[in-house]
């Protein structure tokens, strides 16, 4: 038997207010910032070096537009289910009212990898930039301090720090969590405006020619001295030409991870049928356009080359510029973008595991609110786990984790709109995916070929983490699920067979 959702019950259920819910303070203008800070982070400030050196060259402008499209394909999608499910939970809701309860468990469970452990990440990068700004004023942090066991340090401190000081703002409520991430989104987004604005006079169009540099390997394909598949596995893909844009995209993909964690926050929004579709697609046009911009201008004041093992590559493009004297308001920016996007990523942890709690897979101290209706007692649980990967376990074994945890949702939210035409065809939808069936599949394809491009070990950690998920599953959740209590007892609830 499938348990799901009832999309009716979903549907009331957001219209709910009161003692017991959580509170409705966010625009549409404030689902685009929270959206905007949480996509603006490290990709812009350090993948586009990575994979401009590495990859794509100059055409690393090129990798954002076609990453932007396998994003934008996921966030359409998204933004039907978060106007029409108005509700906290995101992917886990949404698999719950179309592909049933073990599904919506798995993704549940996944999200945990992109939020959780995305958080850890950030604030372990959050926390060497921290170090250059107590040093730009002569305070200097022992290395033991600021890096993990695996990484010759103790532990990480100023990360742990930050996580802390996140989690308590959350814990204070969402409209001030959302003011101070508007003032976070603000200083970033104007520190990357006045980089375009200033470095544009300094670019040099000897460091766009060739735009898109050459790749041996395709020229051996073309003259038929090497056949595709035999270049799929050689050295040569990837390293520039239209592969390397294609792996490019790839990695600055990663840039792009948080738009979705504007879903999370749908119940919170004051209109969400307007406002969760402007929140996501808002969110990721503003993005696009930035990330389009500032490769552009990075490429031209540096060429490519010069960036390939730059650990901050934007400092090194803008020394072109003669205004050195802003690069402390570029580490200020970078540190501000790094905390917008731990805020978010914290937000949408804890609504995801608040709406499990209140559907019976997660104990209920998941879903208790404080008087400032926040689940304070989840805020708490995760600043604990996050400081804890945060300050002792090394930035490169969370990242891919977080990847393909973000692509593994994105195929199940585009899956689930397939089968909800089919299954719940006349059900008002205030926003319409465009071209279904083919802009789900696209965004299928896309995420499943980004997936098969991540290293076997992230497939492996995958594996590991679901099958703790799975058997936390079979010993609880199934047999707290409020959806299957109501089933057996024969009383109505927010569910159907």
């Amino acid at each position: 038997m499938l348990f799901k959702k009832s999309i009716s019950n979903l549907i009331a259920e957001a219209a709910e207010s009161g003692e017991g819910t959580l509170k409705r303070t966010l625009s549409s203008s404030g689902l685009v910032a929270l959206g905007v800070g949480a996509i603006i982070g490290a990709g812009l400030f350090s993948l586009t070096g990575i994979a401009a050196a590495e990859n794509a060259g100059p055409a690393v402008t090129i990798s954002f537009i076609v990453a932007a499209l396998g994003c934008a394909f996921a966030g359409l999608c998204y933004a039907e289910f978060a106007a029409m499910i108005p509700v906290a939970g995101s992917a886990y809701t949404y698999s719950y009212a179309t592909l049933g309860e073990f599904v919506a468990w798995i993704i549940g469970w996944d999200l945990v990898l992109e939020y959780a452990l995305g958080a850890a990440t950030v604030a372990s990068s959050w926390s060497q930039y921290f170090n250059e700004l107590l040093l730009v004023f002569g305070i200097h942090l022992p290395e033991s301090l600021l890096h993990g066991p695996w990484e010759g340090g103790i532990i990480n401190i100023p990360a742990i720090v930050i996580v802390c000081l996140l989690s308590l703002l959350l814990i204070r409520g969402t409209q001030e969590s959302s003011l101070v991430n508007n003032v976070l989104v603000v200083v970033k987004v104007a520190v990357v405006l006045i980089f375009i604005a200033l470095g544009w006079s300094f670019i040099n169009p000897l460091n766009h020619d060739p735009f898109i540099p050459a790749n041996e390997g395709e020229q051996l394909v073309r003259t038929g001295q090497m056949g595709f598949f035999e270049f799929f596995k050689s050295d040569y893909f990837g390293h520039f030409g239209i592969s390397g844009i294609l792996r490019g995209a790839g990695v600055v993909f990663f840039a792009f991870i948080g738009f979705d964690a504007v879903s999370t926050a749908a119940q919170e929004a004051k209109n969400p049928q307007k406002g969760m579709p402007i929140g996501i697609i808002g969110s990721l046009l503003v993005c696009t356009l930035l990330y389009v911009l500032f490769s552009y201008v990075m490429t031209g004041l540096e060429n490519y080359t010069k960036y390939a093992g730059d650990a901050k590559p934007v400092a090194t493009a803008f020394a072109n510029t003669g205004y050195t004297f802003l690069n402390t308001a570029l580490i200020i920016a970078i540190l501000t973008g790094y905390t917008s996007v731990m805020l978010v990523m914290l937000l949408g942890q804890s609504r995801v595991f608040y709406t499990m709690s209140k559907d019976g897979l997660l104990p209920k101290l998941f879903s208790d609110l404080s008087k400032y209706q926040t689940p304070w007692k989840t805020n708490v649980i995760f600043m604990i786990f996050v400081s804890i990967f945060a300050g002792f376990v090394p930035v490169s074994d969370l990242g891919h984790m977080v990847s393909i945890g973000t692509l593994f949702a994105f195929v199940l939210v585009c899956i689930g709109i397939l089968v909800l035409r089919k299954t719940n065809p006349d059900t008002p939808r205030p926003f319409r995916t465009p071209l279904v069936p083919l802009v789900p599949i696209l965004g299928i394809v896309v995420c499943i070929i980004m997936m098969a491009s991540l290293p076997i070990e992230s497939w492996e950690r995958l594996a590991i983490w679901m099958v703790l998920g799975i058997v936390f599953y079979f010993l609880y959740g199934r047999r707290h699920s409020k959806i299957r209590a109501a089933s057996e007892h024969g009383t109505p609830h927010t569910g159907t067979l």
